[in-house]
């Protein structure tokens, strides 16, 4: 039982089940600001006396509630209507290599509580997931009770993932979670919840789009550089996954015929030349050939190991070595993203991803061989910058990947 606008309201799946007309409302008022039924109306296309029986029947069902008044145009001051944000909680689920990070939400969107913990996906899925549904537990019981239930959840993860049915396909970081049933599990903690399973790069994609520098904007890349390098491509207000899920992965683009062996077995790829791992490994192959005292001085500091991290903190303070390897990291990533604009021709590349913590001279890089190598037209309106949400981007978008895949639409 949930608690729904003062009265006691039964959910089960079933009351996410819309009539195509219920269904335009619900995500015109989701994605967007409160809106009057005249309002409502304009923008659906469909008459006043339509909208209010529509209404009426979301109000009824709980889906929606009266939230105050708008603007007059010359009459009465219009009702506006919204949401229902105590329909229940919505999970964002950020797995990643090192680390999960969950969020908990209402129906809104609206983060209410957030925690992040260290972990290792070379684990079986069962002990991060079981983890993962306690700490959603422990977050839904210091916010609201159990009065309202969890009735989403969305879930990233750094592998590529077939999409309609939520699960991992040969990931390279987490072999142990191929083709496990993660939409099962959490069902099994949770009935209500069809858990919605993406790769992180596309997460954070969608959370640009609904909160960063994304918005508005139809079609754009977000640009993951970490570990790996992926991207998630946002094609007319929508995330574009291909026919099997697996678009945007530009980490296995070939940049050197007869470059080294990547993991996935063939040469010359463009995250095993030019992602974190690449640059740490030019670093101490520089410092130990005695380029950068600076570098070597890191280096003896942090038991002869070197990250990206490093490489950026060097730069700031005027290493020649360090400052080389971002600009040859950040050129060939922009070769790429160039060929990337020539052929989709987005208006915005977005660069996240915890390589883009290195400085503002691998953006520059980046944005410089992009520039160069893509044509004219192409590049005109073409703005290249950096993450506006950072860390955030993955928890955002999970929430709202969850919200945006709620909602059924009944058989007419």
């Amino acid at each position: 039982m949930a608690i729904v606008d003062n009265l006691v309201t039964p959910i089960d799946r079933s009351f996410f089940q819309l009539k195509q007309s219920e269904a335009d409302v619900v995500r015109e008022l989701l994605f967007g600001e409160s809106l009057s039924r005249t309002d409502l109306a304009n923008l659906l296309g469909v008459s006043r006396a339509s909208i209010t029986t529509i209404i009426n029947n979301l109000i009824k069902k709980g889906f929606l509630v009266e939230v105050g008044h708008g603007q007059s145009a010359g009459g009465r001051r219009p009702q506006l209507m919204d949401i229902n944000g105590q329909i229940g909680f919505v999970a964002g689920v950020d797995i990643g290599a090192t680390s999960v990070d969950i969020a908990l939400a209402d129906f809104k969107g609206t983060t209410l509580k957030r925690y992040c913990e260290p972990a290792d996906v070379n684990d079986d899925p069962e002990i991060i997931l079981e983890r993962v549904c306690d700490i959603v537990e422990s977050l839904m019981a210091e916010t609201g009770g159990p009065e309202r239930p969890l009735v989403a959840a969305g879930i990233g993860v750094p592998g590529p993932v077939q999409f309609s049915k939520g699960v991992l396909i040969a990931p390279p970081l987490m072999p142990k979670w191929e083709g496990y049933p993660i939409r099962e599990y959490i069902s099994e903690r949770f009935p209500l919840v069809d858990a919605v399973v993406d790769n992180d790069v596309n997460i954070m994609a969608k959370g640009e789009q609904v909160a960063g520098g994304g918005q508005g904007i139809d079609n754009f890349l977000f640009v993951k550089i970490g570990t790996g390098i992926g991207c998630g491509i946002i094609s007319n207000n929508a995330v574009y996954r291909g026919s099997d899920g697996c678009a945007g992965d530009i980490g296995h683009i070939c940049i050197d015929y007869n470059g080294p062996i990547c993991r996935c077995g063939n040469p010359g790829c463009l995250e095993y030349m030019a992602a974190g791992p690449a640059i740490a490994q030019a670093a101490q192959k520089g410092a130990l050939a005695g380029d950068s005292r600076l570098l070597a001085q890191r280096m003896q500091g942090n038991n002869g190991q070197l990250t990206a991290q490093d490489v950026g903190e060097a730069a700031a303070n005027g290493d020649r070595l360090a400052n080389e390897i971002i600009r040859e990291s950040g050129r060939r990533i922009g070769g790429v993203l160039a060929g990337l604009v020539n052929f989709f021709n987005p208006r915005v590349i977005i660069i996240g991803g915890g390589v883009s913590k290195i400085g503002h001279q691998f953006l520059s890089s980046i944005r410089q061989a992009t520039l160069k190598r893509a044509t004219a037209l192409s590049t005109r309106q073409l703005r290249i910058e950096y993450s506006v949400l950072g860390d955030d981007a993955g928890i955002i978008g999970a929430i709202w990947l969850a919200l945006e895949n709620i909602i059924e639409i009944e058989d007419s």
